[in-house]
């Protein structure tokens, strides 16, 4: 069925795709990312019913959905009703504030001590009910319920995954600047539980997440060298993957699709070259041999190509090559200096930080270098990471005084936000979907 909120969906997701080189009619041309503005979707989210519970989960729903860029939540002061989760809503009554979805719910406290959470998203124009789904979950886990909700109606009006239900892992900073102190610190998505991973009695590094499993790999610095460490968030558990003394540095780790091997670079008699460690026998084996600087390494999503950062050309630029090494094809073209290369989890695309004098900017383009866009600049933006559905960056903004913030930033470039982590932050990863 074809009616206008539908219609209003497909005209957001289209925007979108257009933007992430679906059309290939855009490949080779620079987009002006003004002409792909969404307007957002006004939806009403009603506060959640039969328990206090009810309104935080609906305020973060409303969070979530907000910062997406795709929503617009209605003042609450503007509904008419607040209707039974169980009955069907008087759409006359959404219809009169524009109201183009609406989302309502109850909490209900079951005799096992866990909360129940049924919730409803109405289609109002149209009448028709899209979601009817019941939650669970222990008191303490509203937030997680909260997460997921808004994931389904992301995903139910949008056609794609959510991204709310996950965590990012990143290095909190504190200190003067010569004294600095690194923490691995880990906080949801939105900002909200925030904690610490690692005691800061040693540098740490490039924390990266699995693509499938809530493990991550980081780097430890010590006087008696570099290692990298792999952590499963679940269990807490703790390995080495490898300890390399005879290196003067290792640097941004990052798993493989199928989180069998992990690639990293490191630097060795004066050359920064990439390795790929297997984590079943860890063993290592170099992927490039040369004199120059060959890090930040990254995967494509089949797992068949990897694409880095090198200055072999005589300035960092952008480079693709065979996951097993050999036929390095540069990629980026345009002035400046490219660095950070990540590839997007479907594929399509390429994040990179470019500086161009004294600023940074966060773009992205295909991965045989057509279409670059750049989606912000600031005075200082470094390590893009991608949200799990390919629609998010989140990346460390340096402001003027030095402070470093965590910031997102929409593939329109419209929609930029910081990360709600209040202190200064950089090295973000973004966890797979938590459900």
């Amino acid at each position: 069925m074809r009616n206008a909120f539908h219609a209003w969906i497909a005209a957001c997701v289209v925007g979108l795709s257009a933007l992430a080189g679906a059309a290939p009619a855009q490949a080779d041309i620079t987009v002006d990312v003004n002409q792909a503005a969404v307007q957002p979707l006004p939806i009403a989210i009603t506060s959640f019913g039969g328990d206090p519970t009810g309104a935080q989960i609906s305020a973060v729903v409303s969070a979530d959905l907000e910062r997406s860029g795709l929503f617009r939540p209605l003042d609450p002061a503007t509904f008419r009703e607040q209707p039974d989760a169980n009955m069907t809503p008087t759409f006359d009554a959404w219809k009169s504030i524009s109201a183009q979805a609406l989302l309502v719910g109850a909490v209900s406290n079951g005799g096992d001590g866990r909360l129940s959470v049924d919730f409803r998203l109405w289609d109002v124009y149209a009448g028709d009910q899209l979601v009817g789904t019941r939650l669970t979950a222990t008191p303490d886990s509203w937030r997680t319920i909260a997460h997921q909700i808004a994931d389904a109606v992301y995903e139910k009006l949008t056609g794609e995954k959510g991204y709310f239900d996950t965590r990012v892992v990143f290095v909190a900073e504190s200190g003067p600047k010569t004294h600095r102190v690194t923490r691995l610190a880990i906080m949801d998505q939105d900002g909200a539980n925030p904690s610490y991973l690692t005691d800061g009695s040693a540098m740490v590094f490039s924390p990266r997440f699995s693509t499938k499993r809530q493990e991550i790999t980081y780097m430890v610095l010590r006087p008696t060298g570099a290692s990298i460490y792999l952590k499963n968030l679940e269990t807490g558990r703790e390995e080495v993957l490898g300890r390399f003394p005879d290196m003067t540095m290792t640097m941004a780790p990052r798993f493989s699709p199928d989180d069998s091997k992990v690639a990293f670079a490191a630097e060795k008699s004066g050359a920064v070259n990439i390795y790929v460690m297997d984590l079943v026998n860890h063993q290592t084996r170099r992927l490039t041999d040369s004199i120059s600087i060959d890090t930040s390494p990254s995967f494509s999503p089949d797992g068949g190509q990897i694409v880095f950062n090198s200055d072999r050309g005589g300035s960092p630029q952008i480079y693709v090559m065979g996951a097993g090494g050999g036929g390095a094809r540069r990629i980026s073209f345009g002035s400046g200096r490219y660095n950070a290369p990540v590839w997007s989890p479907d594929g399509k695309l390429i994040a990179f930080v470019k500086q161009q004098g004294a600023s940074f900017s966060i773009g992205v383009m295909s991965p045989d270098g057509s279409g670059e866009r750049i989606l912000t600049t600031s005075y200082f933006a470094d390590e893009p990471v991608w949200a799990p559905n390919g629609r998010v960056i989140m990346f460390e903004r340096k402001l003027s005084d030095g402070a470093s913030r965590l910031w997102t930033v929409d593939l329109t470039g419209h929609i930029q936000k910081d990360a709600n982590y209040p202190y200064s932050g950089s090295d973000p990863a973004w966890s797979p979907l938590l459900h």
